[in-house]
């Protein structure tokens, strides 16, 4: 019987490379990928006194294609983005439509809605509503006893 000696850097270059096999683009149909991840546009909120403002990433998307309804506890945001791709060989841009809801953190008043969308971006101005806005109010005090 021969003595072999362990060599520990072997065992990780072996693993290494079984994880790369494993990640390269063959092993995983594109159809698995399509249903496993849903795209949705990144949103970033911030709210103030007055407002809440929102902001969507809708990157090479005409304002035509998006649909944009607001009520005063959400936002629903649906559109569809267009291949111009004709024969790309390969393409990591996300094609097709979606769709999302963003529940807001306060009531606002829908028809007073303000929205701009310039290079992708898309700004929502969300004015709150009168019973959501932080008033101060005084009160008075009595004494007992």
């Amino acid at each position: 019987m021969t003595i072999v000696r362990w060599n520990p850097w072997q065992d990780l270059n072996t693993l290494q490379r079984q994880l790369n096999q494993l990640f390269e683009e063959d092993m995983l149909p594109s159809t698995l990928l399509e249903r496993s991840l849903t795209k949705v546009p990144p949103a970033e909120l911030q709210e103030t006194a007055e407002a809440i403002h929102l902001k969507l990433e809708l990157p090479g998307i005409d304002a035509k294609d998006i649909d944009l309804q607001v009520t005063d506890k959400a936002v629903y945001i649906s559109g569809e983005r267009k291949s111009e791709a004709k024969g790309a060989v390969r393409s990591e841009f996300h094609y097709g439509k979606f769709q999302r809801v963003i529940p807001l953190p306060a009531r606002i008043q829908n028809t007073n809605v303000k929205a701009e969308y310039k290079d992708g971006i898309l700004n929502l101005a969300l004015p709150k509503a009168e019973a959501e806005k932080n008033k101060v109010v005084k009160i008075n005090l009595e004494s007992v006893g």
